[in-house]
């Protein structure tokens, strides 16, 4: 079954915004214009549209925290079965299978606060797939998400969540505990790239500060522009129109910073 979002999202938006988009919510990467998806690999950034189980785990504990008011395992339960429904419905690749599991495993850790509880359900469920396919393991996506979870699970480790009621305190803390995740996820998954790419960027922690706060609204964004635009085409105009913005700064972002001298190192 093929995506019937991706060809909504490009006749909504130019290039290279829609490849951006495509490739963030999606993974697609053939349509991706040569000299950004050369940026992203200099700047470190190629991990945000390699659908790595990272980007799922970041809409996936916004639609937990949104259900979060029906409690702790109905979210989970919610939030789960929107996963199910989604990966159906723009087709169960196996790219977007992984990323859904991955996704899954990391909100039950997050959920339930038990890092070896979390860390157990992701050994089973990469063990799982491999025991069907061996020949994952040779995967990039699939090294790809297993490391970016494993990431997002360490980063998670159980913390005192603060409680202040000050909207300024909770967004800072809301906005740490992202850069966290990301951050961590960068880490891991920093040793498959260098490998597959034989390069390591030294530009990339300054450039992921600089674009990472941008990947969920550009998600939850796109998201409303292929919902709606599948619904009717024109609901998907202002939307579209929104997300551009956040899409043109995180390309420009890229390219300015792919062009500093010594920004990545060739091995």
């Amino acid at each position: 079954m093929s995506n019937p979002f991706l060809s909504i999202i490009n006749s909504l938006l130019p290039e290279p915004q829609a490849s951006l988009l495509g490739g963030i919510l999606f993974g697609v990467k053939a349509t991706m214009p040569k000299d950004l998806y050369n940026a992203l690999v200099v700047t470190g950034t190629l991990h945000i549209i390699a659908l790595s189980g990272m980007n799922v785990s970041i809409l996936v504990n916004l639609i937990a925290k949104i259900t979060s008011f029906l409690g702790k395992k109905a979210s989970s339960i919610v939030t789960i079965c929107l996963i199910v429904i989604f990966t159906l419905f723009v087709g169960a690749s196996p790219s977007i299978v992984r990323a859904a599991i991955m996704g899954s495993v990391s909100l039950l850790a997050t959920c339930f606060g038990r890092l070896n509880w979390g860390l157990l359900s992701l050994f089973l469920a990469a063990g799982t797939m491999l025991l069907f396919k061996l020949d994952l393991i040779k995967d990039l996506s699939f090294q790809l998400s297993f490391l970016a979870t494993l990431g997002i699970i360490l980063a998670n480790r159980k913390r005192e969540c603060q409680r202040s009621k000050s909207p300024s305190k909770q967004l800072l803390y809301a906005v740490r505990q992202n850069f966290r995740l990301t951050f961590s996820a960068q880490i891991f998954t920093l040793p498959v790239i260098l490998i597959n790419f034989q390069r390591i960027s030294l530009i990339s922690p300054a450039t992921n500060l600089m674009v990472e706060w941008a990947v969920q609204p550009i998600m939850v964004l796109g998201f409303a522009v292929a919902i709606l635009g599948w619904i009717w085409q024109p609901l998907g105009i202002i939307p579209a129109w929104i997300v551009w913005v956040p899409l043109t700064y995180f390309i420009k972002v890229v390219g300015l910073f792919s062009k500093v001298p010594g920004a990545s190192v060739s091995f």
